[in-house]
């Protein structure tokens, strides 16, 4: 994948949501998501796909060879030359010393491994306007589960929140789908305003240290968090990640996280304390501002240095529809 071709963080505000006109799919579930909402989902699962072959727009395509491996081949057998072989898979080490045309024959491997790493921790218990970051992620998870079991392939995860990690060992079922959905619907059921468990930022890179163990080789690994206390060492487990395996980084954001609003008195707790910031002050608004595009940018432009891509994703409109903008609308351009 060629990095020049990811598109920049989109530092525009979102669409704002309308309430007379439009509901968003979960309606019911802005806070809190439930099993019911994240299986009901999997029609939506449509319209994207992780696999190498992408729309020109995409966010996963570029203008050589995609990073992203695809299913791999598996070597089947060597057999003498039959009239109409491809000649490209002569095996020349062989058929000089035989004397005689000898092929590679391979098969194409059946499934490959997709790792979902889904960010529950208090800190995406955030949302100004629809969502909540933790839904959106939850969403996220599901759609991106259900359309990797619907092309055969292998998925698993790892949901962590900030006191544990929940493991779901990759299989190929509709079991094992349900099965991550359980997992991903408690740990938000978990989450409230003023819980008692602290933040725990170091959670997202023992998640990321998880799983490179096991995720060893061509294994598609979504990360979808708000990378909240990301640090040096974030970056460098995600490169890791990378060397083996199509990494693809989410990020979830509400738009209070990136633009304030124009207000008078604004008041912001992280759950233990608080302060009161004025926002008639127009240094404080744009030093916000400028304070968290430049941490997106930074991020972005070290990951895009191992062609990984950062799809940046909001609390405001449908997750599905955010998804098929930024990798593609499968559907329009007829491919699975």
């Amino acid at each position: 994948m060629n990095s020049s071709t990811l598109k920049p963080f989109n530092s525009s505000t979102p669409k704002p949501f309308n309430s007379e006109t439009e509901k968003p799919f979960n309606s019911s579930g802005l806070v809190h998501t439930s099993l019911g909402d994240l299986v009901r989902l999997e029609h939506r699962a449509k319209g994207f796909s992780f696999l190498p072959r992408q729309p020109i727009s995409s966010l996963l395509a570029g203008k050589h060879g995609s990073r992203l491996r695809g299913r791999g081949l598996d070597f089947e057998e060597l057999r003498h030359y039959r009239p109409g072989d491809d000649i490209r898979t002569l095996d020349w080490k062989v058929t000089n010393r035989t004397g005689k045309p000898h092929v590679r024959c391979y098969h194409e491997e059946r499934e490959r491994q997709a790792l979902l790493l889904v960010d529950q921790r208090v800190a995406m218990f955030f949302g100004s306007r629809v969502r909540m970051k933790s839904v959106v992620a939850a969403e996220l998870a599901s759609l991106a589960a259900w359309r990797v079991f619907a092309v055969g392939d292998r998925i698993g995860a790892l949901v962590f929140n900030d006191r544990e990690i929940a493991e779901v060992k990759p299989h190929r079922s509709r079991k094992t789908v349900l099965r991550i959905l359980e997992r991903i619907t408690h740990a938000n059921r978990g989450l409230r305003a003023g819980q008692a468990d602290p933040q725990n930022a170091p959670m997202l890179n023992r998640a990321l240290r998880e799983a490179e163990r096991l995720s060893k080789h061509d294994c598609v690994v979504l990360l979808v968090s708000d990378l909240n206390g990301w640090n040096d060492e974030t970056v460098k487990r995600v490169k890791r990640l990378a060397r083996h395996n199509d990494v693809i980084v989410a990020l979830v954001f509400d738009p209070l996280e990136k633009e304030l609003p124009d207000a008078g008195d604004l008041v912001v707790s992280d759950g233990a304390m608080q302060i009161q910031l004025d926002l008639r002050k127009p240094r404080l608004k744009s030093d916000f501002e400028r304070g968290f595009r430049s941490s997106v940018e930074y991020l972005q432009g070290e990951l895009q240095k191992h062609a990984v891509p950062v799809i940046p994703v909001d609390t405001v409109s449908p997750v599905d529809e955010q998804l098929r903008e930024a990798i593609g609308d499968a559907l329009r351009q007829r491919r699975p």
